[in-house]
């Protein structure tokens, strides 16, 4: 059995910080990731290239000393986003990519598209600049059962946004289907099509969630599918095909919020996913491919470099013990647990 595994340093092409007190507290979770694209969904959201800046610059403050982590920009695509500001922003590096919200998706997406007509000129501009475009990828037509609006969304408008903008880079992120995982490898000839895959959609279904009492801390959004699904995505994500990489999604919520009535979707990923990570892929004699969907295929969609460090995950023989919860303030946050032991932690090389 191996003990270590040395790979370049992991990136998460999906992260939320958050602000304030909460980014203070989870920003140093990350820290050892080499870049991590940060999602704009605060409250008001980043929608310009001077709030990206800005956030960034909050970012920077919140990590400790010696992180690796470099924190890449979006900015949240509205009806009224300024194609130029987008341009000018990407180019003076500023922006790795904007993000597409449909409203009323998902945590802090009000302010998200309606009318797709409005944000052509945007997306034509993104697709003769070279700036990609990430999409949280379902419908909110509340007429669409919850566990078929990722398929359906690709049917609705990614499919018909894609055809309309030619030369358009769309990253799909958390594909939590296997129709996601079949439109991105049906449509990744010359890097055109990217998809994240989430760390906790590799673990958890929908049984996790609903079966045997209603388990708030597994509800994400898009929400967990069938088992199926969860196959599917888990053989993507160790195929070691580049348009799959990872994108964690995690996302933080104080306790407060996620056991209410009406709860916040959100797993809080970022202290264990490498552990995670390495447990599942060894689970599936797959330990070859981490590498791949970890610290290359992302930087290969983003056209940047791989990160040259190494890092080496060390396999234990006791399980590796995560605290339960993390403090933001006065809130508290529940770190996601696997429902298995964990024997593989990430250390510098």
């Amino acid at each position: 059995m191996n003990k270590f595994l040395t790979i370049r340093r992991p990136d998460d092409w999906h992260l939320h910080l958050r602000d304030d007190e909460m980014l203070n507290a989870v920003t140093p979770h990350s820290a050892d990731f080499g870049r991590a694209i940060i999602m704009p969904n605060l409250v008001p959201p980043v929608v310009t290239g001077g709030q990206a800046r800005d956030y960034r610059a909050r970012i920077r403050a919140a990590l400790p000393e010696g992180a690796a982590l470099k924190p890449l920009m979006t900015l949240y695509l509205t009806e009224t986003t300024d194609p130029a500001d987008v341009v000018a922003a990407h180019a003076e590096g500023l922006i790795a990519a904007v993000k597409l919200y449909p409203a009323g998706a998902t945590t802090n997406s009000a302010s998200g598209v309606t009318d797709f007509d409005k944000v052509r000129p945007v997306l034509e501009a993104m697709a003769e600049a070279g700036v990609p475009l990430c999409v949280h990828g379902e419908v909110t037509d509340p007429a669409v059962d919850i566990f078929d609006r990722e398929a359906v969304f690709i049917e609705r408008v990614l499919d018909p946004v894609r055809r309309a903008t030619p030369g358009l880079r769309v990253v799909m992120e958390h594909i939590t289907t296997a129709d996601g995982i079949a439109y991105v490898r049906e449509n990744a000839a010359d890097a055109a099509m990217g998809g994240t895959i989430t760390t906790h959609h590799l673990v958890i279904n929908r049984n996790a969630i609903l079966a045997g009492g209603i388990r708030p801390h597994y509800y994400c959004l898009p929400v967990a599918k069938r088992e199926t699904h969860r196959l599917a995505l888990r053989e993507a994500a160790m195929s070691g095909q580049g348009p799959f990489f990872l994108g964690t999604d995690s996302a933080p919520h104080p306790d407060r919020a996620k056991l209410q009535p009406c709860g916040c979707a959100g797993c809080f990923t970022a202290p264990n996913t490498m552990s995670i990570l390495a447990q599942v892929f060894e689970e599936d004699g797959k330990l070859e491919t981490l590498e791949a969907f970890a610290s290359l295929n992302g930087p290969a969609f983003y056209r940047l470099p791989p990160n040259e460090d190494r890092v080496t995950l060390r396999r234990q023989d006791e399980p590796i013990r995560y605290p339960e919860t993390i403090t933001a303030g006065e809130e508290t946050v529940t770190v996601f647990d696997p429902g298995f032991d964990l024997h593989w932690q990430m250390e510098p090389a």
